[in-house]
């Protein structure tokens, strides 16, 4: 599985890249914070909503410390997508959240 930290995903998205971020928390932890442009599909619907995401784009998936993330990948990788897990997750996101 493909890794990538926050600062790496802070540094990208402070040099203006466009991101493709999957937030797969639950909709109350949002309310702690997200990451700007974010989309928010909670893992438990996450196999119900693939269909949302294009398999052309690459998407980096967040979670509270990269657990739930990593499993998301899992999911979205066998069903073809091309996916980044951030470690560390919001804990350890120390850039600008909305």
């Amino acid at each position: 599985m493909k890794q990538i930290t926050t600062k790496e995903v802070e540094k990208l998205l402070i040099k203006g890249e466009r991101l493709n971020i999957v937030d797969v928390r639950e909709v109350e932890e949002l309310q702690s914070g997200k990451i700007r442009g974010t989309l928010n599909i909670p893992l438990g619907l996450l196999e119900f909503r693939m269909h949302e995401l294009d398999k052309s784009k690459e998407y980096i998936l967040v979670c509270r410390s990269g657990g739930r993330s990593g499993r998301a990948c899992q999911l979205l990788d066998s069903h073809g997508f091309n996916v980044i897990n951030m470690t560390g997750g919001m804990l350890e996101w120390e850039g600008e959240i909305n």
